[in-house]
């Protein structure tokens, strides 16, 4: 039986990673520093060769996509978006130390979202929805090798959620231009909604990296299904 592979990867640095705020939906670019560091990694390091790159809209993720899977089509997919950090979009943990709602939002649950923003029910809902979009059109257009560029949160829940064998959302944490080759057969798919996970990409350390607080997140709970 065929088998398709995705090589899901996060986006390279921002101004946010190296100010330590939140960000989800706000559309900031890369760092002249992120994009350095994605170079440096496609220059050293073998990354699988891909036939199409689906990626998230916002900048970071096609600036990276662009990067490090060069003269590409790359289709933009609205469902790879960071999740929505409502009120949380562009604090800091420290501004938001004190607040009622950002305690309550730590302690995790699938329908306990930020203020005005998104649950990660949601955004549960919103990886399976793009993850199907991308298989199929993957199938209808037989490409069998295929670049994901998306964000720390919907890669590590992604992961979680659909890859085999199973690990909680924190230990897929990973450096920037990082992540993960799955593969997925019509079989898989169609019968479990789930992918084999094949490898890490590039190869680095350990499953469950941390780069110290520079992640759009950095508490175990906020992705716990």
């Amino acid at each position: 039986m065929k088998g398709y592979r995705l090589t899901i990867l996060r986006h390279g640095r921002t101004r946010a990673n190296d100010e330590g705020i939140y960000i989800g939906r706000t559309d900031l670019p890369l760092t002249e520093e992120g994009k350095d560091e994605l170079r440096d990694l496609y220059e050293s390091h073998d990354y699988p060769r891909v036939e199409r790159v689906y990626s998230s809209p916002l900048e970071r993720a096609v600036q990276s996509a662009e990067i490090l899977f060069p003269h590409r089509e790359i289709v933009e997919i609205e469902d790879l978006q960071e999740l929505d950090l409502g009120a949380f979009e562009g604090c800091s943990a420290k501004e938001l130390a004190q607040l009622d709602s950002y305690k309550k939002w730590l302690k995790g649950g699938l329908d306990n979202p930020p203020p005005n923003g998104e649950s990660l029910r949601n955004m549960m809902v919103r990886c399976y929805t793009a993850l199907n979009s991308i298989i199929l059109d993957m199938m209808k257009e037989d490409i069998t090798n295929a670049g994901v560029m998306t964000h720390s949160g919907i890669l590590m829940n992604m992961m979680s959620c659909f890859g085999l064998p199973k690990f909680k959302p924190m230990e897929f944490a990973c450096p920037m231009g990082h992540g993960y080759q799955v593969l997925v057969t019509a079989q898989m798919w169609q019968q479990s909604y789930c992918f084999e996970i094949m490898q890490k990409v590039p190869e680095y350390d350990a499953v469950g990296y941390s780069d110290s607080g520079e992640p759009e997140f950095d508490t175990d709970e906020i992705f716990t299904p």
